[in-house]
């Protein structure tokens, strides 16, 4: 249906040139429209999203994104239970969720010392390790093939100051682990995009490790296109200039740049806590968690801002970045209400918990607009 502006140019003779600006600013209606010309648009999706029990959630989803990444139902804990017996029921119905609504799909992840199965942590030998890493991949990431876009095939890897993270897979394997995931999930699955993911790699320090991986992982040949910088940071984070360079940096190794898990924390942070490590937890204390009620309008506002700055920044070089995923739908939804201390009301995100756009999603709208 015409909207009645356009029905009143069409009756006055307007022309053709005029009708389509027209149109064009009546598309511009959601992020993913607003952002088209630039990089993809995501959000992760949990459970409830996956299963569409929330209509009012399932079609803001549809209408604002056009890439979708399994916050939780791909990782090896919840999908390989057990030796021999894979869950797949909820990363198929993810996975039709993204083809029935023509989606970017993004698999996370594949290789990652954290959420594994309880079987992982009693292996032994370094080649019952490989083996379960390789039949993991093989079946996860075969199942899918043609079908999921990018893979998060490794995640993780690296500890703060760059240097390999003491995991299981290290332990045992040493760090030729990931060199054996991206050719195993390159033989796979060919046509797949294939992503090297952790947080804090625009850190100095941690950067110019990821940078040390992957580029040994390009000079024996190995397939890899791009790296996510996950993008776990806070309202009062002063790191601009860190990000800019690891897009510089990553992009001028040939890499697409992703940024693949943004949130932006509101909250007191303790003991000066950089990162996303799930196992790091805290005690709740009420000094922590100040905005239970409800987000003051200044922080309102600081949130919109903080965002603003980001995305000026990728709009910057959005030729050398491909994808920029929100880590969750909706302020409810968001994992940072349980860390690193649990029980907390966060307020990351761009939509609120009733499911409407806040102040953020709308300096991000308007960025776009006065083009």
């Amino acid at each position: 249906m015409m909207n009645t502006k356009i029905k009143t140019l069409l009756t006055l003779g307007a022309s053709i040139a005029c009708l389509q600006s027209l149109q064009a600013q009546t598309q511009v209606n959601s992020l993913k429209s607003a952002y088209q010309e630039d990089f993809l648009i995501g959000t992760a999706l949990g459970t409830e999203h996956i299963l569409e029990r929330n209509e009012k959630a399932n079609q803001l989803i549809k209408k604002e994104f056009n890439a979708i990444t399994p916050e939780n139902i791909m990782k090896s804990q919840l999908i390989h239970p057990e030796v021999n017996r894979y869950n797949f029921n909820l990363s198929d119905k993810f996975v039709d969720y993204g083809l029935k609504n023509q989606m970017y799909i993004v698999g996370h992840t594949l290789v990652w010392h954290s959420q594994l199965p309880s079987f992982v942590h009693k292996i032994s030998s370094a080649d019952s390790l490989r083996i379960f890493m390789k039949e993991h991949i093989k079946t996860v990431m075969g199942r899918y093939a043609g079908k999921i876009n990018s893979w998060d095939v490794v995640n993780e890897a690296l500890n703060e100051d760059g240097t390999y993270r003491k995991s299981i897979f290290f332990n045992k394997l040493g760090d030729s682990y990931i060199k054996e995931a991206f050719e195993l999930a390159a033989q796979v699955d060919p046509k797949a995009e294939l992503y090297y993911n952790d947080y804090n790699i625009e850190q100095p320090a941690k950067r110019k490790g990821a940078i040390a991986l992957i580029k040994k992982l390009q000079e024996s040949g190995v397939k890899i296109n791009g790296v996510g910088i996950q993008g776990h940071w806070s309202i009062n984070s002063n790191n601009l200039k860190d990000i800019e360079d690891s897009i510089l940096e990553f992009s001028q190794m040939g890499l697409k740049v992703a940024f693949t898990e943004l949130d932006l924390t509101v909250l007191p942070n303790p003991w000066d806590l950089r990162g996303a490590d799930v196992n790091q937890r805290f005690q709740e204390d009420p000094k922590m968690n100040p905005y239970k009620d409800s987000l003051p309008d200044s922080v309102q506002t600081a949130l919109a801002n903080r965002y603003s700055e980001l995305f000026k920044l990728f709009l910057k070089h959005k030729d050398k970045i491909s994808r920029i995923t929100f880590w969750g739908v909706d302020d409810r939804h968001s994992w940072l209400n349980g860390f690193p201390i649990p029980n907390r009301t966060n307020y990351p995100l761009l939509f609120d918990r009733a499911l409407e756009p806040k102040r953020a999603y709308q300096s991000l709208m308007s960025l776009k607009e006065s083009k």
